[in-house]
């Protein structure tokens, strides 16, 4: 085993978020409502968000459903609680479900070829399945971080179908299953696939067969130009100023990212799917169980959904969205039956809704890893660097394994070397839920030739040099 060297542990987020918050409660389990209420409400005080709806339901309990700042600067109107937002790839998880509740009908299989559907796509596409596109591990190139897709969201010019043109003419990055790329355009696939095999508009699928059932009242497929109640209006913090964010057009966005929702339809949504009301238990089980790779690799991520634990060992099924002017996390900590909600109106911004909810959770609950350790021994066998070969959304992009006096550092892209928190072998913490692992030649022996960073929806597998 690598010898080790305990240090306090720290991460410069959560100490931003909470700076002077009360001692947390959570070891005996208890939450102070006025800390949730601190924690919820220190982000818009410090001016790092215009407006933020929380929410923090466990069981049946209520603990916090709460608005802060206001859902429109220039009428000065203070959020409302149940505000609806943007809520970006927090609706890769609807697309998901909408799959697998067609699977559970029996009209697909996720080990259906994509081509089944849309034969179009020609041979390259012939061996990604619906399962792949689910997990982000189908190699289907990511269209949406080309320069045509932002002109279009603001600017239309080009029909829906249009990008299916796009999409199609790309090749794979990796074959598929080999390693993880965060794929808005996969998940823009798998829509087509739900229209094709229900008979059903995208969007009347969701609210027919899921907002409606479930009594989702606040929620809608995304239409920046209706006339919607208590709509919070998306702001971007540029230099330092606040500026009102273009309308989107979300006719390109589609499955990937155009649900508008709020922090209450979330907590329905969130105890109905986690509660079995939205899919038969097989389903479900697969959703919410860590993909693998082809090599037997687990990854951070389900099916249209993230699953892990955070850097305090707790377990948690969630994902985040971001679209011009909103933020947003939405998550479920399985052990404790809580949804935590965290909804914002305004991006770019450096405060994360998902920071705000993780420290929400760690308020309520109790930590599972308490005593966090930094790795001080010989790194000898771990100092070096490692470029990208394969998978994430970043190339290139290498990271610099560094021995200090201090301890063991990483350095991404040419970035400021940083330690980062032990977690046990070969593995360490990131951030809350960015792991490093590293990878020996022979399994359990030989030298230290692969390094993995797994940010819950990019896997990167980056070799030694």
């Amino acid at each position: 085993m690598l010898p080790l060297g305990t240090v306090p542990f720290s991460i410069r987020a959560l100490v931003l978020l909470s700076a002077g918050a009360p001692a947390l409660a959570a070891q005996s389990g208890q939450a102070d409502p006025r800390t949730l209420d601190s924690i919820a409400a220190a982000g818009v005080l410090a001016n790092r968000a215009v407006g933020l709806v929380a929410a923090v339901v466990k069981g049946n309990d209520t603990l916090l459903v709460k608005a802060y700042g206001r859902a429109n600067l220039e009428w000065d109107v203070p959020m409302p609680t149940d505000a609806m937002f943007e809520v970006g790839s927090i609706a890769k998880q609807f697309a998901a479900a909408a799959t697998l509740q067609l699977r559970d009908a029996g009209t697909l299989s996720l080990d259906d070829e994509l081509t089944k559907w849309l034969p179009d796509l020609g041979a390259g596409a012939s061996k990604v399945t619906l399962r792949r596109l689910l997990s982000h591990t189908s190699g289907i190139s990511g269209f949406s971080e080309e320069p045509e897709w932002e002109i279009n969201l603001f600017r239309p010019r080009f029909p829906r179908d249009s990008a299916y043109g796009r999409i199609r003419l790309q090749a794979l990055r990796f074959p598929t299953g080999e390693a993880q790329a965060y794929s808005n355009s996969g998940i823009w696939l798998l829509g087509v696939v739900v229209e094709k095999a229900s008979g059903m508009k995208y969007e009347d699928y969701l609210e027919q067969k899921i907002f409606a059932p479930l009594g989702m009242k606040r929620s809608m497929y995304c239409n920046s130009t209706a006339n919607v109640a208590r709509r919070a209006h998306g702001y971007q913090m540029l230099a330092g100023t606040i500026r009102r964010a273009p309308l989107v057009n979300y006719a390109w966005v589609f499955a990937p990212g155009a649900i508008c929702s709020t922090a209450g339809d979330l907590v329905v949504w969130l105890k109905a799917l986690h509660g079995g009301k939205v899919l038969t238990p097989k389903s479900y089980a697969e959703m919410t169980t860590a993909a693998t790779l082809v090599d037997g690799t687990a990854v951070q991520y389900g099916m249209g959904i993230k699953v892990g634990e955070d850097y305090r060992g707790l377990r948690y099924i969630g994902h985040g969205g971001t679209a011009p002017g909103f933020r947003a996390d939405a998550t479920w900590y399985p052990d404790a039956q809580m949804a935590v909600v965290v909804l914002m109106n305004t991006s770019p911004t450096n405060l994360s809704p998902g920071s705000v909810g993780g420290a929400l959770a760690r308020e309520v609950l109790p930590w599972p890893r308490k005593d966090m350790t930094y790795y001080t021994g010989d790194a000898t066998q771990l100092v070096g660097k490692y470029q990208l070969v394969m998978g994430g959304n970043r190339p290139p992009f290498t990271i610099e394994v560094t021995q200090t006096p201090t301890g063991l550092a990483f350095s991404n892209n040419g970035s400021r070397p940083e330690r980062l928190p032990w977690v046990g072998g070969l593995k360490f913490y990131a951030s809350e839920n960015v792991t490093i692992t590293f990878r020996r030649a022979n399994g359990d022996t030989g030298p230290v030739t692969e390094l993995r960073r797994d940010d819950a929806g990019n896997h990167y597998i980056l070799k030694k040099q």
